[in-house]
């Protein structure tokens, strides 16, 4: 994939905030193995209704009528997940509630300390966002993004488009299937606006569906969507790299686990700062860390320009490794599929096991 670019502004509000509260939709075991997985909240008491949808596609006819806004977070990167969330409440709340007394915004546009202090406002009893309002995520791993883009040519294929179609699709059913009376939908668009509502409108026909360019922007609870996804996805990436520090830390000296290896091993690594291929750091990150054969671990996606083009490239030192599509040889060994160095395959092959053959001049 084409790596997204950003400058220099954009680069600072996206990069995670040190201290980033850590919502209760980080799964951490899920996102170290490099897993995707779907976290929905608690539906408020005052939204639930007495049954649940009959299916998942349909609106349920009791409870309170509400307003869904969904939105994405993390689409270009190169390092961590992409994160769909999804918002809903009271359709006369949205504006009095979030445009007006918290000020939801676009989540690129706030601070990193602004959105952490939303979200953990959202994710506190007794606060009116938590008493009034249901959200939900779908964290995509990176390692699931890169191994859906990189199907080999007789799998169909499934481009980030489809994955966050499905994504979208699967959380909204969620919503519905618990039972929210959710009567209008607002999504910030993949591709042409139009397309994409008539596509979202055949799987949700009793819901009302508005997509537009930059409705994170023009709706309420769509901004709140953004938010949640995108405070997820910051700490997503925190835990992500707090695990590389601890396994840099374990590989030296200093006793693994301790936080005084974990501050010893962070001040020598730099940060990977946002996660995008313009952000310098993540760049060199990238480079350093680099294995020979692997290549990175469950934080990057590979399906990306940038990771490719460093794995492919011959200074780099990375190993090529060539996968037979069918391969009858029994007897064929691990190392036969690796080319390093540019040396040739000796002729000899039983002679090379046992070590390099001597020629008669050798006696």
């Amino acid at each position: 994939m084409e790596d997204s670019q950003m400058d220099d502004a954009n680069v600072a509000l996206e990069t995670p905030a040190a201290d980033v509260f850590v919502p209760p939709s980080i799964h951490k075991p899920a996102t170290l193995a490099g897993e995707s997985y779907t976290h929905f909240s608690p539906v408020p008491p005052s939204l639930q209704s007495s049954q649940t949808s009959s299916t998942p596609d349909q609106s349920s006819s009791l409870g309170t009528p509400c307003v869904l806004g969904v939105d994405e977070a993390g689409r270009g990167p190169v390092l961590g997940p992409m994160v769909y969330g999804v918002f809903y409440l009271p359709i006369d709340l949205s504006d009095p509630l979030l445009k007006q007394t918290h000020h939801f915004d676009d989540s690129k546009v706030l601070t990193p300390a602004v959105r952490s202090s939303l979200m953990q406002a959202l994710c506190t009893p007794a606060t009116d966002l938590h008493a009034s309002c249901g959200w939900a995520v779908s964290s995509l791993s990176a390692r699931d993004i890169g191994a859906h883009m990189l199907r080999p040519s007789s799998a169909a294929p499934y481009n980030l488009n489809a994955q966050a179609y499905d994504a979208t699709v699967s959380l909204i059913q969620g919503v519905l299937a618990r039972g929210v009376n959710v009567k209008e939908v607002y999504v910030d668009t993949v591709g042409p606006p139009e397309t994409y509502r008539q596509k979202l409108a055949r799987a949700f026909p009793t819901v009302c569906v508005t997509v537009a360019k930059k409705a994170d922007s023009l709706y309420p609870c769509v901004s709140a969507a953004s938010v949640c996804a995108k405070v997820t996805r910051d700490a997503a990436l925190e835990a992500l790299y707090e695990a590389r520090v601890l396994a840099a830390a374990a590989a030296a000296a200093a006793p693994p686990g301790t936080e005084a290896a974990a501050e010893e091993a962070e001040e020598e690594e730099i940060s990977w700062g946002s996660g995008y291929p313009s952000d310098a750091r993540c760049v060199a990150w990238l480079r350093r860390n680099m294995h020979p054969v692997f290549g990175w671990g469950p934080e990057c996606r590979f399906s990306w320009g940038t990771a490719k083009d460093m794995l492919e490239a011959k200074t780099n030192g990375a190993v090529k490794v060539e996968w037979p599509v069918d391969e009858d040889d029994e007897n064929t060994r691990l190392t036969d599929y690796f080319h390093g160095g540019g040396k040739e395959k000796d002729a000899d092959e039983l002679g090379s096991w046992f070590g390099t053959p001597a020629g008669l001049e050798a006696f």
